[in-house]
């Protein structure tokens, strides 16, 4: 059994630092006194809800573009609503084949398609499309795709944390443009930054006291 020569206790389990004050820990590994339990979900469910999801953000988007043109602009909010609707597909579809790294394959995924976006509205002559719309769309879809995420999976207080902290980061990016007046629309800004918080208050409502017990936990406080 790995013991902890700050805190003077054993631990059991597979711990290499201690959970109290975060020591490297030493001695041999014992076995866990709990068992093993694996996170049980409906498939169905999760793709039911993501295809509802999908269904009201494609619909939102025929309503959005009832009030642009056929400037390249508008063709630009029709590319970006599909990308959003593809990338919150691929993050749930993440979350539930692996179930690991989540929070760094949706960083990954909106990174790479904000810079394609990026460079696609460069070749096509810079209209601005891809700040105005596509990054906030795609984060606004990327945060409803870790709100289904959460809502469908048991995940652990530590990983609701993480989730809770993306949805505030993938939120204030399009705020940033903004602020910055990079935008020359700042309509979807807006309703990315009031999605980011309705989602953020839902997790905190679900699991507000276990995140602050978990926080206070970690920060020694």
């Amino acid at each position: 059994m790995r013991h902890c020569s700050a805190c003077g206790v054993d631990v059991e389990g597979p711990w290499t630092r201690c959970p109290l004050c975060a020591t490297a820990l030493t001695g041999q590994a014992a076995p866990g006194p709990f068992p093993v339990v694996p996170l049980r979900f409906s498939r169905r469910r999760v793709l039911r809800m993501l295809a509802l999801a999908s269904i009201a953000v494609v619909l939102v988007s025929f309503a959005v573009q009832l009030l642009f043109g056929r400037d390249p602009a508008g063709i630009g909010v029709l590319r970006s609503v599909i990308l959003g609707v593809g990338s919150m597909w691929l993050v749930v579809l993440m979350a539930v084949g692996t179930r690991r790294n989540v929070a760094k394959g949706t960083v990954y995924l909106v990174v790479l398609t904000g810079l394609v976006c990026v460079y696609w509205d460069y070749l096509t002559g810079w209209h601005g499309w891809s700040l105005a719309y596509a990054v906030p769309i795609v984060c606004a879809c990327s945060v409803i795709a870790l709100a289904v995420t959460v809502r469908v999976m048991r995940i652990e207080v530590g990983e609701h944390i993480l989730y809770s902290a993306l949805t505030v980061v993938l939120g204030l990016v399009p705020l940033v443009f903004l602020a910055l007046d990079w935008v020359r629309s700042p309509l979807p800004s807006a309703i990315c930054g009031a999605l980011s918080c309705v989602v953020l208050a839902l997790f905190l409502l679900a699991r507000g006291p276990e995140m602050r017990h978990e926080l206070a936990k970690r920060l020694h406080l």
